[in-house]
Order: structure tokens, then C-alpha cells, then sequence
């Protein structure tokens, strides 16, 4: 059985945990997490830079690389491309390449849910959102 520990403890160390893991697994393939999450959501259809950093914001902690460093590596290994719209999408190698990544992250994902019952995931997700809501409106 886990210590005792309050929920900000286990948040704090499952977040460093998920980071880390997902760091290994990306590795050789010279991809960070913030790379796959761009790449994850440009799978979904193009955006331009601002709804790129809308959607990422909450995985850019301060000091980490910027969305436009991100953005650059991936324009430099081809696996994105900039419309003259200013709309970023994935290319043809980043399609192929998101779908070879992406069975090593649902991989990771599986691993990290391993012993919890049917819902389990579910409901924590439920509490946690619930929880932030909660604290959401007392500081408005």
C-alpha cells in the first residue's frame, strides 16, 4: 500500500514520472514530449501558432522549450509544414512518423494503468477535474 501522502505529493511525483517516462520511450527517435504532443495534436488537423499554444499551454512549464523551438525542430526534420495561411499540419513523413510514435505512447499509457480496475482511470480523472473546477472558481 502507498504512504500516506497528500494528493499534491502524488500529482507532483506521477507528473515527473509521466515526464520521465515518456522521455525514455521518445528518445531514440529524438523526439521530447512536447514534440509529441505537437505532433499529436496537429494529427487532429492543422493550427496556426496561437491555437497550437492554446492547446499546449498547460504542458509548457517556465524554462522549458518553447513552442516556436519545438515548432523549428520539426519544420527542420520535415515532419511539419506551414501553409501560407500560418496553419502548421503534418506532413506525410510526420503522419507516418506520429503513427510509429504513437504506438510507443499508447504503449507507456497502457504500461502506466496496469492493476486498476474498469473506471478506475475514469473516476480519477473525474476527481481530479472536479477538484480543479473547485479551485477554479474560488479564485475567480
Amino acid at each position: 500500500m502507498s504512504e500516506q501522502r497528500p494528493i499534491g505529493y502524488w500529482l507532483k511525483h506521477l507528473d515527473r514520472l509521466l515526464e520521465r517516462t515518456f522521455e525514455r520511450s521518445l528518445a531514440d527517435q529524438g523526439l521530447s514530449r512536447r514534440d509529441w504532443q505537437t505532433m499529436n495534436v496537429l494529427s487532429a488537423g492543422q493550427h496556426d501558432a496561437a491555437a497550437l499554444a492554446a492547446a499546449l499551454r498547460p504542458f509548457w512549464a517556465e524554462g522549458a522549450v518553447t513552442p516556436k523551438e519545438v515548432l523549428g525542430g520539426l519544420e527542420r526534420r520535415g515532419w511539419i509544414s506551414r501553409g501560407a495561411d500560418g496553419c502548421y499540419a503534418l506532413s506525410a513523413l510526420g503522419r507516418d512518423a506520429h503513427r510509429t510514435v504513437s504506438q510507443r505512447v499508447q504503449e507507456t499509457r497502457r504500461r502506466s494503468l496496469e492493476g486498476l480496475a474498469d473506471g478506475e482511470y475514469q473516476a480519477a480523472v473525474a476527481t481530479l477535474s472536479r477538484m480543479a473546477e473547485n479551485l477554479e472558481a474560488a479564485l475567480a
